[in-house]
């Protein structure tokens, strides 16, 4: 039976450029994952969006002069040509600022308040003087009271990655006015998760066996340490979605509980764009649906513990708003499989510095699967990792091209001038070809276990160990001498090797979507891998939104060994990756730095 899978990836705020850490971070394992589970036969929805409330875009906005809407829109549209350049299949991704997103925020906020989650509270927050407004977290910089950094931002230090009391910072200051705040009373909603904390520890135990060490361990010491209280889901600014009651105009949602809301609002999006409504039911209220949420590790706790909190505590009241759901209750996440972060050169990824790998930069000189490839074989799974120029030149020329890439033009280019590009007729295979066709026929057993477990670096290992056992075959059989004295046998040679290349296509595709659609095609196969992308203008009552879509394409189940039958005809091969100079390294360490 095929199972209900929802990939939800993080959402990446429209006020900067996408890097290849938030790239290996979040966004390619999920489209890995998607990918896989589409060919095997799952039903999959992949969703995300621009996040495109909270500070990050006004602060970004008053920097430049423009309005929110405006820098969320360009960054936007930079997300979605990325995303398209590199492969990120996305079934929807999509904006918070839709009309569709206002109301299952908005719904999801007055079921808490409903089930007795929401609690009303005065407090103290920073406020100027000069510019007459409360200034948000982001609004306000000053000394990190944990680790004495001097630039730390009222939520969160970026030298010690501590969340912060904006209130404790020390020396605070308006980070756009740069005068000196005060203290002021205004009154917000808050989240009562202590309420929630003994349902967190059940929800968060039954995942314990499977979960990544470093999820579990955070988000259950997190609760340890401090226990789970009260916080503030409202803030004081005209950006973002309005509380939904009387009497609080001028403030409107927290984006960091609005934002996660996104992974639901954006399958009821989905399901709306393809006519059936009501298909999102089948994994957000289906007891037996997986949902997985791909994100780096600063947000664990957003997705460990107050996601679960928001749709456990919107219980039976947000189903009260749909017909048929009555009594029912959302899906919580099966795993939020985080990654650590990702390095350059030895050092912290940082946009304003210029030391940085640009996504869209990066795409304009090399293509994508080389890209994603050095992503998933450097992915920091466990442990932060590091992008280093010459290891990627050395990963594309050593094992991109001279391994996988050459192994599949040199036996097509044979097959296609020796066998007047059919696929040569074999007769009787030898016990040496058929161990090679069951040992890759056993990957897919494991190369699949594992991307299920969502350890991607040891799936696409494994994947490349076995295109070497193909390399060690042909060394033995060395069909281009065989052909010499027994055509015959070099054709067993060929056909083996081709239905190995055949499978190996299939087990690399989810990591090298581009390549792998081109050998497809090598193979003489007419429907697709995989379906495409487009980008779809929609419209609503806030406005005109673009969104980037997936069309499903391509026959369900493909997940298997090769079934390459002899004689059918094949094309004429073209190289699949192209070899960097080794000089590429330095070039590009020439563009870090400012």
């Amino acid at each position: 039976m095929p199972e209900n899978i929802l990939v939800a990836v993080a959402w990446p705020y429209a006020s900067a450029n996408i890097h290849v850490g938030n790239i290996t971070g979040a966004y390619l394992p999920a489209d890995i994952f998607a990918r896989y589970h589409r060919l095997k036969g799952n039903r999959v929805i992949m969703v995300s969006g621009s996040d495109s409330h909270g500070t990050p875009v006004t602060v970004r906005a008053d920097a430049e002069g423009k309005d929110p809407e405006t820098v969320y829109k360009e960054f936007h549209a930079r997300f979605l040509e990325l995303f398209q350049k590199a492969g990120l299949a996305y079934d929807l991704f999509t904006s918070t600022h839709t009309e569709n997103h206002f109301k299952v925020s908005q719904s999801i906020f007055l079921a808490l308040q409903k089930s007795g989650y929401l609690y009303r509270e005065t407090q103290q927050q920073w406020y100027s003087p000069d510019e007459g407004r409360f200034l948000p977290d982001r609004y306000v910089e000053g000394t990190c009271y944990i680790c004495g950094y001097e630039n730390a931002r009222g939520d969160q230090c970026d030298n010690c990655g501590n969340l912060l009391d904006a209130n404790q910072l020390i020396n605070p200051r308006s980070k756009i006015g740069g005068g000196t705040p005060e203290l002021r009373e205004t009154e917000h909603f808050f989240f009562d998760l202590g309420k929630l904390q003994p349902a967190i520890i059940d929800f968060l135990r039954a995942r314990k066996a499977y979960w990544r060490p470093n999820v579990v361990r955070q988000s259950l010491g997190w609760i340890e340490a401090e226990g789970l209280r009260g916080s503030p889901i409202t803030r004081d600014l005209d950006w973002g979605i309005p509380i939904p009651l009387e009497g609080w105009e001028g403030k409107c949602l927290y984006v960091w509980f609005e934002a996660v809301i996104g992974y639901l609002s954006a399958a009821v999006e989905w399901a709306q764009l393809n006519g059936q409504p009501d298909a999102w039911h089948d994994w957000w209220y289906n007891p037996d649906a997986k949902t997985y949420y791909f994100i780096g590790k600063d947000n664990i706790p957003f997705h460990a513990i107050r996601w679960p909190a928001q749709l456990i505590g919107a219980g039976e009241w947000f189903a009260k708003i749909f017909e048929g759901l009555e009594g029912k209750r959302l899906t919580l996440p099966y795993d939020v499989p985080a990654n650590e972060f990702m390095n350059l050169e030895g050092r912290k990824i940082s946009g304003s510095r210029n030391w940085v790998v640009d996504g869209l930069d990066f795409l304009q000189r090399y293509d994508p699967d080389p890209l994603r490839y050095y992503l998933t074989t450097n992915m920091p799974e466990t442990r932060d990792s590091d992008w280093d120029w010459g290891e990627f030149v050395a990963r594309n020329n050593n094992e991109l091209v001279a391994t996988w890439g050459n192994l599949a033009n040199r036996v097509l280019s044979f097959a296609h001038k020796h066998w007047d590009g059919h696929v040569p007729e074999p007769g009787s295979l030898r016990p040496a070809d058929q161990a090679l066709l069951a040992a890759i026929e056993a990957g897919f057993e494991t190369v699949g276990s594992l991307i299920e477990r969502v350890r991607l670096r040891a799936a696409l290992q494994e994947a490349m160990r076995l295109a070497g056992e193909v390399n060690k075959y042909l060394d033995q059989a060395a069909p281009w001498f065989e052909i010499k004295s027994d055509k015959n046998q070099a054709a067993k040679s060929v056909y083996t090797a081709l239905r190995a290349i055949d499978s190996l296509k299939t087990l690399l595709s989810p990591f090298l979507p581009f390549t792998s659609e081109r050998l497809h095609t090598f193979l003489g196969y007419d429907a697709p891998l995989f379906g495409q992308q487009t980008v779809e203008s929609v419209q609503d009552a806030l406005g005109e939104h673009t969104a980037l879509r997936y069309l499903p394409a391509g026959a369900s189940g493909q997940w298997q060994p090769s079934q390459l039958q002899p004689g059918i005809p094949i094309q004429k091969p073209a190289p699949l990756f192209k070899k960097l100079d080794p000089e590429v390294a330095e070039q590009e360490r020439a563009r870090l730095g400012e």
